[in-house]
């Protein structure tokens, strides 16, 4: 092509654009498209009109093309029945899905052996969840939710109506032929069953579905179901320019436990992040959170049980919420919700792949899933999770293989546990002894230097004493200090653990919970409205404690709060574990019992007057002095210059 044929073609374009300019007509005034759009309205309303009457006569007609294998013949809205105006109004709040509003409470029971479904036609949803191998502290039947205060549902615009699938009715279909026209079905173990709840559209048929689906996957004896989220044929339903979809999901949790206090501040929103982070709500106040990244799971836990809901592709963010019930409200403990966005592709049909998890918090039942579920459990941070991971539940649960009472095992243990720390117990006892030795001549040394302003000087002949007799003062601290993570250990490790749940041991008949001997007609501040036994003989067996420690360290009247203090632990240790589980403050109880059992058998084994003797014979070596008792010689001097100079 030529350089004038192209010059020409660019002219032609040009007066092209030009002509099309000038014909176009002017654009319309503010009032000129104000009536336009007023026109339009006027049409949509009266198309949407005669839409709504010939879909009420074509209602049954167009579900007589739902597939065969659907269980139940869906029920439609019969126009004979309902007056003209209903049927509009129907049609403006449901649009394409005004043939599932008719009302139909029916239930459709999926069970196993441990679990028991119940699932609504309202919503499509699992309406209840029992567990079947558990009771609720005043031994009803346990539900982990119930009723209409749970909410399930997905949320989408159709034609500027906000759909919430909760408010319309679906329909049962069941893939597997053997359960075909049943209302309860109960899967073996080693079998499965697949069941799906559909929302369908108006114009749905067999040789174009459209529909929403519910579809749940139990296996026999399993905590763990499957559940997939299909969107069928929806192109032209969901708005064109939707990205994503909220799935929404919201219980009244119950109370299952005796201590409902406790119960509720152990209740709260857990996830996981896709990144494998594992966080939670606060736990014992109104909380909410906004995660903007992608979430892998969410659970609602109680202290003994979990609702999860696990997304295989992972949530595209969420909001979770946690709401206390006041104690007037004694049936239930919380509300917790969480609002799930899904990402939806307007061009085909979407799938989420799903898991739900309704069960116990039971370390080896959640992490066979390895998906970080058993990090609801609260056995601590740090080393005391870690004690509690790979020594006390691999311990506990070798000797709950023999099937003995649940007292018996923590005795099992706690005496396992003494016998493992017996070399730094018989460490701290030989501290001890040596410290009574040398304990006339620090008292001695107070004597001598008993002014205040002889502190300093005091201190450095007590270390020079100790330092000549060979006597470390932290010795008797460390042992103390290597015991004290399994302490804490198993403060964390007895209160969670569901094995302990309803078992009963001499007077407790929950180990669990507290051990009530006496209940109060009142209750008293920090302390409660009973009495608790082991708690009880815990803190006196503290008191005794405290008095012989005392003495076999041979301690002096250096710091008189001190004692004071000491004695003051037993009288708070037994405010705070009054309402704690009896299991533990049966352990520390224990605990202490075998404690006194050592020092007993130290006594007899260890001879003082051969550590007096060994003390003596170091006292006449030479001592080098270390360069922090140097360094403490040297600014003790130079403070008595200052003190000179001052006066």
């Amino acid at each position: 092509m030529s350089r004038n044929n192209v010059i020409g073609l660019v002219i032609i374009l040009f007066l092209m654009i030009g002509y099309s300019i000038w014909l176009a007509p002017d654009p319309p005034t503010e009032e000129e498209f104000a009536e336009r759009r007023k026109i339009e309205d006027s049409l949509e309303l009266i198309r949407e009109q005669q839409e709504a009457l010939e879909k009420a006569e074509k209602l049954e007609e167009a579900f007589e093309k739902v597939p065969e294998e659907i269980v139940d013949d869906p029920e439609t809205l019969d126009p004979d029945t309902i007056p003209d105006t209903e049927i509009k109004e129907l049609h403006d709040k449901y649009g394409i899905f005004v043939g599932s509003a008719k009302k139909d409470d029916r239930f459709y029971v999926l069970e196993n052996n441990v679990l028991s479904l119940s699932i609504s036609k309202k919503g499509g949803y699992i309406h209840s969840v029992g567990l079947k191998n558990y009771k609720t502290f005043d031994q009803k039947p346990l539900k982990l939710f119930y009723g209409d205060d749970e909410e399930f549902s997905i949320n989408f615009f159709h034609r500027a109506r906000l759909i919430s699938t909760q408010n319309l009715y679906f329909t049962p279909y069941l893939n597997d032929k053997r359960f075909k026209n049943e209302k309860s079905v109960t899967v073996e173990p080693g079998d499965s069953v697949m069941f799906a709840m559909r929302l369908y559209t108006d114009n749905s048929s067999a040789e174009n579905p459209k529909y929403i689906e519910f579809l749940y996957g139990l296996h026999g004896n399993k905590y763990i179901i499957d559940f997939d989220i299909n969107l069928v044929g929806l192109q032209d339903v969901i708005a064109a320019n939707t990205t994503r979809i909220n799935l929404d999901w919201k219980i009244n949790m119950p109370r299952q436990e005796k201590n409902r206090d406790y119960e509720q501040s152990m209740s709260t929103v857990f996830y996981r992040f896709a990144t494998g982070e594992v966080d939670n709500l606060r736990q014992n106040r109104d909380d909410s959170e906004n995660l903007r990244t992608s979430v892998h799971w969410i659970s609602f836990k109680q202290q003994f049980f979990s609702s999860v809901i696990i997304a295989e592709n992972n949530f595209m963010g969420a909001e979770v919420e946690s709401q206390l019930h006041d104690d007037e409200n004694e049936d239930f403990l919380k509300i917790l919700s969480v609002s799930m966005d899904l990402p939806y592709s307007s061009r085909n049909d979407n799938f989420y792949p799903m898991r739900l998890y309704f069960g116990p918090n039971h370390y080896q039942t959640l992490s066979k899933y390895d998906i970080d579920l058993e990090r609801q459990i609260p056995l601590g941070w740090g080393i005391f999770g870690w004690i509690n991971r790979f020594a006390i539940i691999p311990v506990f649960n070798f000797l709950d293989g023999f099937d003995i009472n649940y007292g018996i095992i923590i005795l099992m243990l706690t005496v396992m546990l003494k016998i493992i720390l017996l070399p730094i117990a018989y460490k701290t006892y030989i501290s001890s002894a040596r410290m009574r030795v040398l304990k006339p001549e620090i008292e001695e040394l107070g004597k001598k230097f008993p002014k205040k302003e002889d502190a300093m000087k005091k201190q450095q002949a007590t270390m020079a004493l100790y330092k000549k007799a060979g006597v470390n003062p932290m010795a008797g601290c460390v042992p103390m200090l290597l015991q004290l993570p399994i302490l804490i250990a198993m403060f964390r490790f007895f209160p969670a653990s569901i094995e302990l749940r309803q078992e009963s041991f001499l007077w407790a008949d929950d180990l669990s919970s507290y051990d009530s001997i006496l209940d109060l007609p009142f209750s008293l501040p920090f302390y409660g409205d009973h009495v608790s036994l082991f708690t009880l003989l815990m803190a006196v067996s503290t008191v005794i404690y405290t008095r012989m420690n005392s003495q076999m360290m041979g301690s002096t009247n250096q710091m008189p709060g001190m004692k004071t203090m000491m004695y003051m632990m037993p009288v708070m240790l037994l405010a705070i574990f009054n309402s704690f589980a009896s299991a533990l403050s049966y352990y520390y109880f224990l605990t202490n019992i075998i404690t006194f059992g050592q020092m007993g058998l130290f006594r007899k084994l260890i001879n003082e007057n051969a550590i007096r003797k060994k003390i003596e014979e170091s006292k006449k070596k030479p001592v080098k002095k270390s360069k922090w008792q140097k360094k403490l010689e040297e600014v003790s001097k130079e403070r008595a210059k200052q003190a000179k100079r001052k006066r």
